[in-house]
């Protein structure tokens, strides 16, 4: 099969940002795919959905937590064996309820520089590039993020 005839999907995750610039990273659980790996939160825009719904909808349904969109990044197309993603990430911020995991095996908040150490899904490597250099631009200005 080549990768022209490969499904493509649309993906939004979460780059949720805390008032330190602390920022949460979630780990993939053993049954899903690419076990293990981290990314940012999020999941697949479903038909006649919006991907900032989309986004909002899942980060309500894998964490419990109700999120603000700050910031559209940069997106990713990433092509793996069996499908191709469009990974379109977004700057958020948490505005209630507390992390429960639904599916994730694990989460927790890094600081910026410890983002490049974790063993990221494939997708998420360029996003995490975005997001540090996003970060450095408005490091002067951290009322953005509020």
């Amino acid at each position: 099969m080549t990768e022209f005839n490969l499904k493509t999907i649309g993906v939004a995750c979460a780059i949720v940002v805390d008032l330190d610039h602390s920022i949460l990273v979630t780990q993939r659980s053993q049954s899903m795919s690419l076990p293990l790996k981290w990314e940012f939160p999020g999941g697949k825009i479903e038909p006649n959905e919006t991907v900032e719904e989309c986004l909002i909808r899942e980060i309500k349904e894998e964490l419990r937590i109700d999120i603000e969109i700050l910031k559209r990044l940069e997106p990713n197309s990433h092509t793996y064996p069996t499908l191709t993603i469009n990974l379109i990430p977004f700057i958020c911020k948490v505005i209630g309820g507390k992390i429960n995991l639904a599916e994730h095996a694990a989460y927790k908040w890094v600081d910026a520089n410890e983002l490049l150490i974790l063993d990221w899904a494939d997708a998420d490597v360029p996003i995490v590039k975005n997001c540090l250099n996003y970060l450095n631009q408005i490091s002067a200005t951290p009322q953005e993020i509020r």
